[in-house]
């Protein structure tokens, strides 16, 4: 048994969902340990199925593609009211088309423009794992050393250097001090938390931190701008923090201000300090950005600051909590898995422009 890599991805997407019903889980189980090669008395003991269940879906693939492992067979339950080609009709209009005049389907609109109901569209989707409404943003990088700096970040990560800390840095800026104009409804039975819509801004503030990828732990220190000197006032905060025998290696981004010829200066007048640049437009490899999402979900977002001081505040309030029972991100991808993903993308992005 052979399968395209398009087959092969929805195989996967499937096995992954959460969604995905687990009978349909375990056909394309069935179906992607065939095509890796496992024998059927081995399928058969890690996926608790007969051999007689094997040989079915491994003949549906055969016959049918990957769409007929999701029609019911004859004589079980509800027979099928839609063919396997009108599935595979709603799944490929729904990934490479969009309805007029509106930029995604509904299952309103994709029922009316197939001619089915819209719970039918909404079970397919389902089964497909398929949401049109939703959409995450991503940008693939044109740093023309992207494999160089991404293959020294990821080594930090993965190969820590003995006797140093690694920490990476970053600033949060333009943190806003919001304060509600009325006082939300408390929390109910039945009702969620209240804000209103509107607010009164109080000035803003910039977090510069640093996260330890072994301890987990974070220095934070808020201050109002985010040029070159503050950055340096920052490198001296760390030096300060550290026992002078340790080597700092800090993880950071290309912003402007840590490549300032000042900043640059003093790094070479402390050599202990060693810098390793993420790629442009891959913040996703430094894992402070994914504590700021911590600092923005749960002491940001929600909350209510009368001034900047008062902001400020509730920074620290969650720097010295996360400290006290800290939790690191453990990076567990290699350079090779991340290129291998970047090259799918880059193939899906080259055929659609």
């Amino acid at each position: 048994m052979e399968a395209s890599d398009e087959n092969r991805d929805v195989l996967e997407r499937w096995i992954r969902a959460q969604s995905t019903p687990q009978s349909i889980v375990q056909r394309a189980m069935i179906v992607v340990m065939t095509i890796e090669g496992e024998t059927s008395s081995r399928i058969g003991e890690q996926l608790k199925v007969s051999q007689p269940t094997i040989r079915l879906w491994q003949r549906r693939f055969i016959e049918g593609g990957v769409y007929a492992l999701t029609v019911i067979a004859p004589g079980r339950g509800r027979p099928a009211q839609y063919s396997s080609r009108k599935t595979a009709r709603i799944v490929r209009d729904t990934q490479h088309s969009t309805p007029p005049g509106v930029t995604h389907w509904s299952t309103r609109s994709m029922a009316k423009a197939q001619g089915v109901s819209k719970d039918t569209v909404r079970r397919i989707w389902q089964a497909h794992g398929l949401k049109p409404h939703q959409q995450r943003t991503f940008k693939l990088s044109k740093d023309k050393r992207f494999v160089e700096k991404l293959t020294d970040v990821v080594g930090v990560y993965l190969n820590p250097p003995d006797k140093a800390v690694v920490l990476c840095v970053d600033e949060k800026s333009q943190i806003q001090a919001l304060d509600r104009t009325q006082p939300g409804l408390p929390l109910k039975k039945g009702r969620c938390g209240t804000q209103t819509h509107d607010y009164v801004r109080h000035g803003t503030t910039t977090l510069f931190a640093a996260l330890d990828i072994l301890e987990g732990k974070v220095i934070g220190q808020c201050l109002p701008r985010h040029r070159h000197q503050e950055f340096l006032k920052f490198l001296r905060t760390l030096d300060t923090e550290f026992p002078p025998h340790l080597d700092l290696h800090l993880i950071l981004d290309n912003y402007g201000t840590h490549k300032h010829p000042k900043v640059q200066k003093w790094i070479e007048r402390h050599p202990r300090f060693k810098v390793h640049f993420t790629p442009t437009s891959a913040s996703w490899t430094n894992l402070v950005e994914r504590w700021f999402r911590e600092l923005t979900q749960k002491a940001i977002r929600r909350g209510t600051f009368v001034s900047v001081a008062d902001l400020q505040l509730a920074i620290e309030n969650f720097i010295t909590a996360h400290n006290e029972d800290p939790k690191p991100f453990v990076w567990t991808a290699s350079v090779e898995s991340i290129m291998a993903k970047l090259k799918k993308v880059k193939a899906i992005y080259e055929t659609l422009h």
